[in-house]
């Protein structure tokens, strides 16, 4: 009985001291919440979708900077660059107190304090790409003054190492060459180019991906679910039809083979069919035939046109059936339109294409 006692109060010391407490949960979460925000604006970015970007990179901000937000302050300069960048050509947009730093300006003096988190290589080219663009840009909206002030702010604030690079840039603005060769080499494709490298290399080493794996397989597992339950639906429904049709099979043959009806009729009420003699009048005949297609023309009217496959549509179900296999009618609908054809329809087509041996 000791021993028991002894051996729950220790269970009892084990668990207080694995006990955490609310706070310490939610600053994980919220890390995980905000690595998979910084994961989803480096792909918004990535795609070029910047006005996706632009909204949630507003979230993102509002996020991190509630308490112990700081654990994620590389990422938020991160994003305070990137947004700088694809504000590059806006050259009246302000990110810094100072007057007259233009966007790009402002984004290498944020590049500059993440060098630590970059190879010196990739760093010394995006530093390079946004000293040259910061130039290029003002001279391609035809505001040389601006190009030279922007030239005379990367001297007094940038890196000394780039003075050759400076003096290049300013013998261009002088002779206002727009087009430069030198300009066209180092151009804002380039910049774009390899700052998504960076973004990749990033990613590599801290890939911010728990929440995204985790949300990625709750997707997965409820997709096939989904998709279970229409294969269900579409297998009771064909379950439905084949018995309903084997019904309306055993009462015909019921109909056929009962002899109530015979023995209750007399033998004479049979009538013998016979062809007619008479002649029918061509006025008559008209009037017949008119009220026949009249008829004709009714049915036709009301009937609802039949469904034709085209070669576009048997294509999309052998596409279908090559990569979900036969059966799996509701994944194929789901990846092609087929005109509003259902699990069934692609069963039957299926089955028609089987025997005159159009696929294999």
């Amino acid at each position: 009985m000791d021993s028991e006692i002894k051996y729950k109060n220790a269970t009892d010391a084990s668990d207080t001291d694995e006990s955490v407490s609310f706070d310490e949960v939610s600053t994980v979460a919220k890390l995980w919440m905000l690595n998979f925000m910084f994961l989803d604006l480096c792909r918004q970015f990535k795609e070029d979708d910047y006005d996706e970007f632009n909204e949630k990179c507003l979230a993102f901000s509002a996020t991190s900077s509630t308490p112990n937000g700081n654990i994620c302050k590389e990422k938020l300069t991160i994003c305070a660059f990137l947004t700088r960048v694809m504000h590059g050509d806006q050259l009246d947009v302000e990110f810094e107190e100072e007057a007259g730093v233009m966007p790009l300006m402002s984004a290498a003096k944020v590049w500059s304090s993440l060098e630590y988190a970059v190879e010196d290589e990739m760093f010394k080219n995006i530093a390079q790409l946004l000293l040259v663009q910061s130039v290029a840009v003002c001279l391609v909206q035809g505001q040389r003054s601006s190009a030279s002030s922007a030239l005379k702010w990367f001297e007094n604030n940038g890196d000394f190492s780039q003075h050759n690079l400076i003096v290049k840039l300013s013998t261009i603005v002088t002779k206002g060459e727009t087009y430069h060769p030198f300009l066209v080499s180092f151009s804002f494709s380039r910049l774009l180019k390899s700052i998504k490298s960076f973004l990749d290399a990033y990613l590599e080493i801290d890939p911010c991906d728990y929440l995204f794996k985790e949300a990625t397989k709750e997707a997965q597992s409820l997709k096939r679910e989904r998709l279970k339950c229409w294969d269900e639906a579409d297998i009771s429904k064909e379950n439905r039809k084949e018995n309903e049709k084997k019904a309306v099979g055993l009462r015909t043959k019921r109909k056929l083979l009962s002899t109530k009806t015979l023995d209750i009729l007399p033998t004479d009420s049979c009538k013998k069919s016979f062809v007619s003699l008479r002649r029918i009048p061509h006025s008559a005949l008209s009037e017949v035939t008119s009220a026949k297609s009249m008829d004709t023309s009714k049915v036709k009217k009301n009937r609802k046109p039949p469904q034709k496959w085209t070669l576009q549509l048997d294509k999309y179900l052998e596409a279908g059936v090559k990569r979900h296999g036969q059966g799996s009618w509701s994944r194929i609908l789901m990846d092609f339109d087929f005109d509003g054809r259902t699990g069934t329809m692609l069963k039957d087509r299926w089955r028609v294409l089987m025997k005159t041996h159009k696929v294999g």
